[in-house]
């Protein structure tokens, strides 16, 4: 009796004196502190990344480009879950507990659910403005034009958010586990479990655009190829003499595409894959996954927007003399927005 006794009270809680209060995972002043600073930092490059990707775009009259619109649209899902996602869910995962209660709960959820959905979704429709950018140069302006990429930045909100609403709001995705979520609800919590149905469906709602983004990489990669060896043969009967240069200078242009590729689709997969992938087996492995896993496996996900802004602004040579700008205060003097970077900044 001492000893249980003595365990009960050993006990942490989320609210001490609220019946049936959620128990607080007792961590060390060193541990959270060290979890604050990653999970502090993770959400200031998130932020600080996106905005500088936004300001330059929305700023510079030259980057006003039907492709850049769809970048800045990207840029402004992850600040949003930089801005009004993260802190939270960072408070959550470093005290083990949710302290706003369970409206803003399914609220955050909600949010959580269409930010991250919406992030993924542009991410497939830049793989295909980059599809006809490589692969049909020519007719690149007739089929990608500001109209399309407005239907693909409002199918890239829309969608998500069908999709979220639907999900939290009707209560659907724990529908025949009403046992199961009465048992682990609890003052301090806040539980997301996904049934089969709505595990497969949210499953697809990744795999989906990642097959679709895998394929059409794969595909840009092989006409990028196709297209270095012409330029090589064409190199050869202009002039022999540059021969070895030509080759090297095809080898660069091949290891450069592969490279890119490889960032994009590596660093994509490996961010969201663990998550969804735990997410489809949990409804059917009766939800194993320790809640501790689960939530680095989200947090995982999260950094995904932390790297957009690397891969798909750091890598292009404007946002380099954007972001020099922006840091020297240039940003400020008058007809600033008029600046020009380079002939072709695509």
């Amino acid at each position: 009796m001492n000893s249980t006794m003595i365990i009960m009270e050993a006990l942490e809680y989320c609210f001490e004196n609220v019946n049936k209060s959620c128990i607080k995972a007792s961590r060390s002043l060193g541990l959270r502190v060290i979890l604050y600073f990653v999970f502090v930092s993770t959400v200031l490059i998130t932020i600080c990344g996106n905005l500088i990707v936004i300001i330059s775009i929305s700023h510079f009259k030259q980057l006003h480009s039907p492709n850049n619109f769809l970048v800045l649209s990207l840029a402004t899902a992850d600040l949003l879950l930089g801005l009004i996602v993260l802190p939270f869910s960072m408070v959550r995962m470093v005290e083990t507990c949710w302290y706003l209660g369970p409206f803003f709960c399914r609220l955050h959820t909600c949010i959580d659910m269409l930010l991250c959905t919406a992030s993924i979704f542009h991410l497939c429709f830049i793989s295909i403005d980059r599809y006809y950018a490589v692969c049909d140069p020519l007719h690149y302006a007739n089929k990608i034009n500001t109209n399309v990429i407005c239907l693909f930045i409002a199918l890239a909100w829309i969608l998500p958010a069908i999709y979220s609403l639907s999900l939290i709001y009707t209560k659907s995705n724990d529908q025949g586990l009403e046992d199961l979520v009465n048992i682990l609800s609890c003052e301090g919590g806040c539980l997301l479990l996904f049934n089969k149905l709505w595990a497969l469906l949210d499953a697809v709602t990744f795999f989906g655009p990642c097959f679709v983004m895998i394929a059409i990489y794969a595909y840009i990669f092989k006409v990028a190829k196709k297209q270095a060896c012409k330029i090589q043969r064409m190199e050869e009967k202009i002039n022999s003499l540059e021969e070895c240069k030509s080759k090297e200078s095809k080898r660069n242009r091949e290891q450069k595409a592969a490279k890119t590729l490889g960032i994009v689709m590596g660093v994509f997969l490996i961010c969201w894959v663990p998550y969804f992938t735990d997410t489809a087996v949990d409804a059917y492995v009766s939800f194993s996954t320790p809640s501790v896993v689960f939530d680095g496996l989200i947090w995982l996900g999260y950094i995904n927007s932390a790297f957009n802004p690397l891969i798909y602004a750091f890598f292009y040579p404007w946002f380099r003399k954007a972001l020099k700008l922006i840091v020297t205060c240039k940003i400020f003097s008058s007809n600033s927005s008029n600046i020009q970077f380079l002939e072709n900044f695509t």
